[in-house]
């Protein structure tokens, strides 16, 4: 047993972007460098199978074995752990008791849900457990959502520098990307579907921009909501919208009530893709708009899982992976009508190939970079949680950019 805690575990190793982010670990890393670091799931087999497809130099990376719903395999591995590293998903089906763990013995925890239900369960159900232990947990750490997060987090620095106020109107526009999309990611999205059939009323939550924000946060501002073709003046381009809108705008607000309105407390936020021509942008939305639908109902639901969907442990590949990338565009605009622009630029396609190295760069973040006597224990955001941190290791040690677009 090792004495001390090792920085990071990676849990859910063996998943699709657990594997991809071992890779990363064990390429710039190793297992003598800067960071400590085991993985764990709950197939020793699968396990051992990970750690020799990691080469020679992973002979001695240490294996930890438990199931996501063994609360007592999960409070020993967490006892060896400075920060989880969770990709086991849809976390509504698997994530909730390593939440519940860590947030009762003060583990640090990080994770890439874009699952805004259940977010919003878990911050209510542990959220007074996580201020008395200590453990300072933070969902969201991949492109959904940390691009948007720490764009308009950056944004909003830039802003205070230039203007001496906040920008209280930001838009995000997606200028380009490039992708696959895995089987995880389809199956927590059409968990999400699922529970909404079962539950009509949650439909009303995830609506709700303000879903995940402190019970008090008090925001009236009326949000934007792209849900078809729309040209911006800003912008100067056809708008069309972005699936990932519905978990990074939540989490940007949510940023915004734990910096006690910062952005001000009339701050509005939405994000949407840009398109060529008006036809391109219809072309898109109806297309998102038709797959959302036959989502929603059982028997295409069913059809599509089967024969159309990515299965879970599948998605793009390694070449797909990276030659992929973003660019994503920030305006903000301030009460006083000053503008300000910036671009938020990865160099390996979003789901995976950056996520699974803005995963690791979050936990050893957390890990090395942020102390527990510095920020306490709660239900953070990356923003709120890493900042300016962050930022400089994705742009040291993760292909991200972040800078003013003049």
């Amino acid at each position: 047993m090792t004495e001390e805690p090792f920085d990071i575990v990676v849990f859910g190793a063996t998943s699709f972007v657990g594997k991809i982010l071992c890779d990363y670990m064990m390429k710039h890393y190793g297992l003598d460098g800067s960071v400590r670091w085991a993985v764990a799931g709950r197939s020793p087999t699968k396990l051992e199978a990970l750690r020799e497809s990691l080469g020679k130099g992973a002979d001695g990376l240490e294996l930890i074995v438990a199931d996501a719903a063994d609360e007592v395999a999960l409070n020993t591995m967490v006892a060896r752990a400075k920060v989880m590293i969770s990709t086991v998903g849809p976390y509504a089906l698997y994530g909730e008791p390593l939440v519940k763990v860590c947030a009762e013995t003060g583990t640090d925890y990080v994770d890439l849900t874009g699952e805004t239900q259940w977010i919003r369960r878990m911050v209510r159900r542990y959220e007074d457990m996580a201020r008395q232990s200590g453990a300072r947990i933070v969902h969201c750490c991949g492109f959904d959502s940390i691009p948007s997060d720490l764009g308009v987090h950056f944004l909003e620095r830039e802003a205070l520098a230039k203007f001496g106020a906040p920008v209280t109107r930001v838009k995000m526009g997606v200028k380009a990307i490039k992708g696959g999309m895995s089987g995880g990611t389809v199956a927590s999205l059409m968990n999400v579907l699922k529970e909404v059939a079962k539950e009509p009323e949650l439909k009303k939550e995830l609506a709700d921009p303000y879903s995940i924000c402190p019970r008090e946060h008090g925001f009236r501002a009326k949000q934007r909501n792209i849900t078809g073709a729309k040209f911006d003046k800003d912008f100067g381009r056809w708008l069309a919208p972005f699936i990932m809108a519905a978990i990074n705008t939540r989490v940007v607000h949510r940023t915004n009530a734990l910096k006690n309105k910062a952005y001000g407390p009339q701050f509005r936020y939405d994000e949407a893709m840009f398109m060529k021509s008006r036809m391109q942008a219809t072309m898109a939305a109806l297309g998102m708009g038709v797959f959302m639908v036959l989502a929603s109902l059982a028997p295409t639901r069913y059809l599509l899982e089967r024969f159309v969907v990515p299965k879970p442990g599948e998605g793009p590949s390694p070449e797909a992976q990276r030659t992929g990338f973003y660019d994503l565009r920030f305006h903000g605009k301030a009460d006083a009508g000053d503008v300000l622009r910036a671009k938020v630029k990865g160099d390996r396609d979003p789901g995976y190939g950056s996520t699974a190295k803005m995963l690791a760069q979050a936990g050893i973040c957390m890990a090395q970079d942020v102390a527990k006597e510095d920020l306490a224990g709660n239900f953070w955001t990356p923003a709120t949680a890493m900042g300016d941190k962050l930022i400089g290791r994705l742009e040291k040690h993760a292909g991200l950019t972040f800078a003013l677009d003049e």
